[in-house]
């Protein structure tokens, strides 16, 4: 008895309608992109029930005639394939034909579409059950109506979440659909209340619109260009983060993505910037050729293939290290993000549905960078610890000894007013001899924590040394002799070739001691002991397998830890004055290297919240 035999057709449409529309979302999705297509300038979406109930999809798009239109409802029947070559080249958003099939087999499908100059068809499906093409009236494009989805198959219905869950998802879906299609009208209805209107726009202007004036007043703008990839976009500053990745917009020539490699290569350049548990909030667009990247290698194409994916992570990185290389304190670039009454407001639908354009724009394109190479993901273009000015800060210079109490009690004249280029201020005292108190230029307040502050001073400087070839270490008079679990001594042991290059100079001396016989410079002249048992606890952590620089810059941080100055350590004016005019000038300063903010600043409109005021 043969126990393999053919589904049904209707079992088998069923069957691949659960990889292509698993949500109403996903059918919202397939259904705007159609229209993208078919080179609509104006897409109109509207929910019931979450999408369970009704969808409607209306575009004034290329539209088809009747005999397209009778086709366009059959699996891999398509227009967008010309011939096989194609496919490996696609510059469209759909290709497989699988989508109103798919929608068709599992609920009750209208289709009205009208070509420019010729006569309006409808076609109606029922669970895959197609009916006649009938003469209908209509505007030029087309309008796709989708009833009862899932009807078809309950139990997947019963897997749904709640209508405005449902429904939230598919808004989302056209948003990040309208971010990469800025030139084309938006306007989606959920239960009859409009709740996404934006009207034509440009790439800047769109972002603007989407992402809010909070993400505008702290995005920097990055941009790239290599051989055969175009980066830009605007990335917010590590103090501007999300508990999740949902703010994070990806698209690949014109296709919004949610893409594991790229998505790593954000969280990398932001890996010592933010704290753990904390997301960035991007918005980033590549272009490369169509051949060079491979979208067919996912259902609902989110997921792509690269060619050169190692060069493409790469490029993403360095762009963004070199948009967050900015120091603390520093205001993003006014055309990375305009004052927020500048921001386009939603104004009030016109007679159309659709907003007007608006007269001024969000952000203001960037002048394109000159063409370059991939530059390692820590590089910093322009940015090397010069020779410190008179009276600045040098991190790893021992401070004094803390002044006597009668010096203290003396009163200090009162400092300049801060110049504007010095938007960390001027500093005013020292509270609990921790936090440096300055007022800047603005006549805010600023509190920085001195140890986080100093922290990612040395951070740097060490990792710049460390690019330049090796980090400068300075022999110790006697070499010190460091105890510790033979497990830990003989892992330390194991990387003591790495360490070197990081200054610090350890060998093996029998059991669990170790010998240390230099230091970095930059540190000064630390206890090695606990440095040693961080660091030895810091190797534990990463696994076998863990790339190389990935454990050496953990070993730059932890040693820019133990180098820096500590909470309770008495600053004078010059040394706290000097601190924040190197935070100004040092990059990725605004946070420490655990990703915690080295400052906080409280403006007139923080103070007016805090009392009541506003």
């Amino acid at each position: 008895m043969n126990v393999i035999r053919l589904l049904p057709p209707g079992t088998a449409d069923r069957i691949a309608a659960g990889e292509v529309v698993e949500r109403p979302a996903a059918a919202v999705k397939e259904l705007v992109e159609n229209a993208l297509d078919a080179g609509a300038r104006h897409v109109s979406v509207a929910l019931e029930g979450g999408g369970l109930a009704r969808i409607l999809v209306e575009d004034d798009g290329a539209g088809m005639n009747a005999a397209d239109l009778e086709l366009a409802v059959e699996r891999h029947a398509t227009s967008k394939l010309p011939d096989e070559a194609t496919l490996f080249a696609i510059q469209t958003l759909g290709f497989r034909g699988e989508a109103l099939p798919s929608i068709a087999a599992v609920s009750r499908l209208t289709i009205t579409s009208r070509v420019a100059g010729g006569d309006a068809h409808r076609l109606s499906v029922e669970a895959g059950r197609k009916g006649e093409v009938a003469p209908a009236s209509g505007a030029p494009g087309t309008r796709i109506e989708v009833r009862d989805l899932f009807f078809a198959t309950p139990a997947r219905r019963k897997f749904m979440k709640t209508p405005p869950t449902e429904a939230a998802h598919a808004v989302e879906a056209v948003r990040r659909l309208a971010l990469a299609w800025p030139e084309v009208a938006f306007r989606v209805e959920v239960e009859g209340r409009e709740v996404l209107n934006l009207a034509a726009s440009d790439r800047p202007g769109r972002v603007a619109a989407l992402l809010g004036p909070e993400f505008a007043r702290a995005a920097v703008p990055v941009q790239g260009l290599w051989n055969d990839l175009a980066l830009e976009g605007v990335a917010a500053l590590p103090t501007h983060t999300r508990a999740t990745g949902a703010e994070q917009h990806l698209v690949v020539n014109r296709r919004p993505v949610r893409d594991p490699l790229l998505r790593a290569a954000l969280r990398v350049a932001y890996r010592d910037l933010i704290a753990s548990g904390r997301h960035p909030v991007a918005a980033l667009f590549l272009d490369l050729p169509p051949e060079a990247v491979d979208v067919n290698v996912h259902p609902m194409k989110t997921e792509l293939r690269f060619r050169d994916g190692g060069n493409v992570r790469g490029a993403l990185i360095s762009a963004l290290r070199r948009a967050l290389a900015v120091g603390a304190g520093t205001a993003p670039a006014a055309t990375a993000a305009p004052p927020p009454a500048e921001l386009p407001e939603a104004p009030a639908p016109s007679t159309s549905g659709f907003a007007e354009a608006p007269q001024g724009e969000g952000f203001s394109p960037t002048p394109p960078r000159p063409a370059g190479g991939l530059l390692e993901e820590w590089a910093v273009a322009g940015w090397r610890p010069g020779a410190p000015r008179a009276g600045a800060w040098q991190p790893g210079l021992r401070l004094p000894a803390p002044l006597p109490a009668q010096a203290l009690a003396e009163p200090a004249p009162p400092p300049p007013a801060p110049p504007e280029e010095q938007p960390l201020g001027r500093p005013l005292a020292q509270l609990l001899d921790t936090y440096i108190l300055a007022e800047g230029p603005d006549g805010a307040l600023v509190l920085v924590d001195q140890h986080a502050a100093h922290e990612r001073l040395m951070h740097e400087q060490l990792r710049a040394q460390f690019l330049e070839g090796e980090v400068r270490s300075q022999p110790l008079l006697l070499p010190a002799v460091v105890e510790m679990p033979a497990l830990d001594a003989a892992r330390l042991a194991e990387a003591a070739p790495a360490l070197a290059r990081l200054g610090l100079e350890i060998e093996g001396f029998g059991g669990g001691a170790l010998l240390v016989r230099a230091m970095p410079a930059l540190l000064g002249n630390p206890d090695p002991a606990p440095l040693l048992r961080d660091l030895a606890a810091e190797l534990a952590e990463w696994e076998e397998a863990t790339a190389l620089d990935r454990r050496l810059d953990a070993a730059i941080a932890r040693m820019a830890c133990h180098g820096s100055i500590r909470a309770g350590r008495r600053l004078k004016t010059e040394e706290m004055s000097a601190l924040l005019r190197q935070m100004e000038a040092t990059p990725r300063a605004a946070t420490c290297s655990h990703g915690r903010p080295t400052f906080l600043r409280f403006g007139k409109a923080e103070f007016e919240k805090l009392f009541g005021r506003r």
